[in-house]
């Protein structure tokens, strides 16, 4: 009993020694203008219904009042879309070389919120991994648990495609059941995934559990303050790794999108 009293009494000291946390609004989307990713949500950014759905949702989530936002992007990158951003908020004719979900939702979040300055914190120096090696790989000892896995959980995410809003879908992508699903069709799966007494699988899947620590790396390494807010945005899988990593953080607090996206 003293032992857990003393676990307790350290577990107290680590949630008020780090002085106030600096809030975070991690939104997860589909992409919008293109992606290598195995599955696409249909998106016509052509589409005068679709923009403003966006425009709406800009509107929300700027409610959030950010400082900073982070999108996906790499960090080697940072000049060339502030350079981006700062002539898409000053020219109202300027065409926008960061397309999709940057262009439509962070930068008019950031335009409508008075953001200065956006930054890149993907990492694709280490991205490349063999996601088909759950149905490639030759003498497993049990493929069946994620062929069954993926075949669910592929049908659940087209009810993705089927929702009749912007909204909806970004809705849908950002609850809790929606984000363990993608953790898990996108790298614990293939934990099942092995010859006899090898890790072919796991081996992958660490691949891209290391670019999503790294994502969360390149945060961390962003200049902020207490009173710093920061919005990111960010394909819905890397936004549940980073639910995950900054949700045990002494350092940041996650806010609640449904306080923002009604």
């Amino acid at each position: 009993m003293r032992q857990y009293h003393l676990i307790m009494i350290f577990i107290l000291f680590l949630s008020i020694s780090y002085g106030q946390k600096i809030k975070v609004l991690n939104v997860g989307t589909f992409h919008m203008a293109g992606t290598t990713d195995a599955r696409k949500v249909e998106f016509d950014v052509n589409d005068k219904n679709r923009i403003e759905e966006t425009n709406e949702i800009a509107r929300m989530l700027a409610q959030f009042k950010p400082t900073v936002i982070c999108v996906e992007v790499v960090p080697s990158e940072n000049e060339g879309i502030n350079l981006d951003y700062s002539k898409f908020i000053t020219d109202p004719n300027h065409k926008a070389n960061y397309k999709g979900e940057i262009e439509l939702i962070a930068y008019q979040v950031g335009k409508l919120a008075g953001v200065k300055r956006i930054y890149g914190i993907d990492e694709q120096a280490t991205a490349s991994y063999n996601y088909f090696i759950w149905k490639e790989l030759q003498d497993q000892v049990d493929s069946l648990t994620s062929i069954n896995y993926m075949k669910a959980a592929f049908k659940g995410f087209d009810e993705v495609d089927e929702l009749p809003s912007t909204i909806s879908k970004i809705k849908l992508m950002n609850t809790k059941e929606y984000w363990e699903a993608s953790i898990n069709v996108n790298a614990d799966i293939l934990t099942h995934n092995a010859t006899q007494g090898n890790f072919e699988g796991a081996d992958e899947a660490a691949k891209f559990y290391r670019r999503n620590l790294r994502i969360y790396s390149n945060l961390n390494q962003i200049p902020l303050s207490e009173n710093d807010r920061v919005f990111i945005l960010m394909g819905a899988t890397h936004t549940a790794f980073l639910n995950e990593f900054i949700k045990r953080s002494p350092k940041y607090e996650l806010i609640d999108l449904t306080d923002y996206l009604k």
